[in-house]
């Protein structure tokens, strides 16, 4: 994959993808951390004297303008965060975008609007592709979070202009391919969320490789079902259960053996502490109990690598955080090599100030999901 060590940016105009789709609340950035973490490319490349024109999306606006969806307030937040005032381009690309890229000098920045407000986007049009790959000398892709769509601004223009990984999505490619390539054993896997099925790659890979594999979250209960046991009215698709019970065919899966139980999914539910795994009727398992979180948090603290993705239990509910703040402080406190894969877990940590104590924090949950099954991502196999 080519690195910025690959590209000669002096005085040139450099276009770059980096993933600012983030969290705001009345017109300002409530969560900055994928912000933060483009800021070493981008200063790289200022440094370089580079003039830099960014391309990021924010939420889904379906093809066309949204204003609620502008990128205003994350061009603002960035501002702050360089010390530089950051420009907003009246739009993605067209003449009045493309003046205002030609007007930049050494070091400035310029943020093009929302790149999803154009339809061409998502379908990765050849013109939305060329009209961007018109505003710059070069492209780099720092945006990991997006690496796995096959867009315009990710992969489309990547074809069209001299182009490398940032220094972003260069850590998360060989840190996520690092885990199953060489690994310091034990390799352990914590996989939590909702849906079996759409992990399975992931699993499957894990089974194969790592030495253990620890499900948590309702994730579990289609497992416990194909196992014969009740699971009352947790969330347990039936597609899951089936491709549940080929996973347990295979082994070195370990489910918990406890649980926390609510009457219904609220902070205010009435709480069961279940010695077991049989869920009665009217029942949901909302959380791993204590035992399977220690023995959870022991695995880990044993491990030479950890893989985490996936809460143990509905985190957001206080009630029902205490199995996934076990594993967190496991992950933050082990001695080994630990790798938290984005999304939910990422927010977990962050809940629990713990988000700066992992050996590698992924910004992208689906991306690094996919990555870590042997999936080719679109955005990445472009820069190759």
């Amino acid at each position: 994959m080519r690195t910025l060590g690959d590209l000669d940016v002096a005085g040139k105009r450099v276009l770059v993808r980096v993933d600012f789709n983030v969290p705001f609340k009345d017109g300002e950035v409530t969560d900055d951390t994928r912000i933060r973490a483009a800021l070493p490319t981008l200063e790289a490349l200022r440094e370089q004297g580079a003039q830099l024109v960014l391309a990021a999306h924010l939420g889904r606006p379906e093809g066309e303008p949204d204003p609620a969806l502008s990128l205003a307030p994350v061009c603002a937040r960035l501002g702050e965060l360089l010390d530089e005032p950051v420009s907003l381009a009246p739009g993605v690309v067209g003449p009045e975008v493309l003046r205002a890229a030609e007007g930049l000098r050494e070091g400035e920045v310029l943020m093009l609007e929302n790149v999803r407000f154009e339809a061409g986007e998502t379908d990765n049009d050849p013109a939305l592709a060329e009209g961007l790959a018109a505003l710059a000398d070069a492209y780099v892709n720092d945006a990991f979070g997006a690496a796995h769509r096959a867009h315009a601004s990710t992969e489309g223009v990547a074809h069209l202009l001299p182009c490398a990984a940032g220094l972003l999505l260069q850590r998360e490619v060989e840190t996520l391919e690092g885990i199953l390539r060489e690994p310091a054993h034990p390799l352990v896997a914590v996989v939590g969320g909702a849906k079996v099925a759409d992990k399975i790659g992931v699993l499957e890979k894990f089974m194969d490789q790592a030495d253990s594999v620890l499900i948590g979250g309702a994730m579990c209960f289609p497992f416990l079902k194909a196992q014969g046991h009740s699971v009352g009215d947790s969330l347990c698709a039936d597609e899951d259960v089936e491709a549940a019970r080929g996973l347990l065919e295979r082994g070195r899966l370990e489910l918990p053996d406890d649980l926390v139980l609510g009457d219904r999914f609220a902070a205010e539910a009435e709480i069961r502490q279940l010695d077991g795994v049989d869920v009665p009727d009217g029942w949901m398992g909302l959380d791993i109990g204590a035992r399977s979180a220690q023995t959870y948090g022991q695995r880990i603290a044993e491990a030479g690598t950890t893989f985490w993705n996936g809460p143990m239990g509905a985190f957001e509910l206080e009630p029902f955080a205490a199995g996934t703040r076990t594993v967190a402080e496991a992950m933050a406190a082990a001695p080994g090599t630990t790798v938290v894969g984005g999304g939910d877990s990422a927010a977990a940590l962050a809940r629990f100030g713990l988000a700066d104590r992992v050996t590698h924090l992924s910004t992208g949950g689906g991306a690094s999901l996919e990555l870590i099954e042997g999936r080719e991502l679109p955005g990445v196999e472009a820069l190759r």
